[in-house]
């Protein structure tokens, strides 16, 4: 594990250790130049990116990502925000992430907290709480790791988190990121849990994909106990394949899975055959 009293561990990794839970990805962010940093220090680097201001190291058989603190803005909502600082403090690099409870930092050196927004209490309380009111107006796709992050440690979005994604919802702006959606999709729908699917529909966060959605009358059991025995990395298309995805970038192969499942409704299907299955025997031959 590095060491500096500039270098702090963030994110995901600082909140899965307060719950007792293994980290895969390791995220550093140093309070300065993380490129400078690297170099200085004589790391085995990678790849560097001028433009974020990041540095990818080897250390030991482990690639290690570190960022730069930084501020930053979006200039236009619901896209990639615009670097406008780094080198700042860590509280207000803190200030830029999505919630609370990704929110908390470790300083490498003597394993201090950096805690402002009260993450570590609201991981206590199961709480997903995001860091100020246009969070959702700034970056749609924190209501997809909302979703993923509810279902995933048992979690429930905070009233006030609540009511602006239900307001968000009602009023999206489609000029956004739907690479960035697409994304945030893949991993929330391929936990291939049910609940995904139901939190999905109840709160309408269907309304990201385009306008004017049709909440599709289909048990979601069925479909999760169908991809289980699949197991596959397409088990979100399944699950999307009940609403209109046509603003997501899709491949040849994700393009073959939705025309299967839009001719399907034609199809001579047994009272005893659910359409899921049908859905997964073809998904098997691309």
């Amino acid at each position: 594990m590095l060491k500096d009293k500039n270098l702090y561990l963030v994110g995901g990794f600082v909140r899965d250790e307060i719950m007792g839970r293994k980290s895969i990805d390791i995220d550093y962010c140093y309070e300065g130049d993380a490129i400078e940093f690297a170099q200085k220090s004589g790391f085995n680097i990678i790849k560097t990116n001028p433009d974020f201001h990041t540095v990818k190291i080897l250390l030991g058989e482990n690639e290690i990502d570190i960022a730069s603190t930084r501020l930053e803005n979006y200039p236009r909502k619901g896209h990639l925000p615009k670097i406008t600082q780094i080198g700042v403090p860590i509280e207000e690099d803190l200030k830029r992430r999505d919630f609370s409870i990704n929110a908390i930092a470790k300083r490498t050196s003597d394993g201090k907290i950096i805690d402002i927004f009260d993450g570590i209490c609201d991981i206590k309380k199961k709480t997903i709480k995001i860091l100020h009111d246009k969070s959702f107006i700034d970056d749609p796709t924190r209501i997809i790791r909302g979703l993923k992050f509810s279902v995933r440690f048992g979690f429930e979005l905070d009233e006030k988190t609540q009511s602006l994604q239900k307001e968000y919802l009602a009023n999206v702006n489609y000029d956004m990121s739907y690479h960035r959606l697409k994304n945030e999709l893949v991993d929330a729908f391929n936990l291939n849990n049910h609940l995904v699917f139901d939190k999905f529909i109840s709160q309408k966060m269907y309304n990201l994909l385009a306008k004017k959605q049709t909440e599709p009358e289909i048990n979601s059991n069925i479909i999760e106990q169908e991809l289980k025995k699949y197991n596959g990395e397409l088990c979100w298309l399944i699950y999307l394949s009940f609403f209109d995805i046509s603003n997501l970038s899709l491949t040849k192969s994700e393009r073959k899975v939705i025309e299967w499942a839009k001719k399907i409704e034609t199809e001579d299907i047994s009272q005893n055959t659910p359409l899921e299955s049908i859905l997964i025997n073809k998904l098997k031959r691309i």
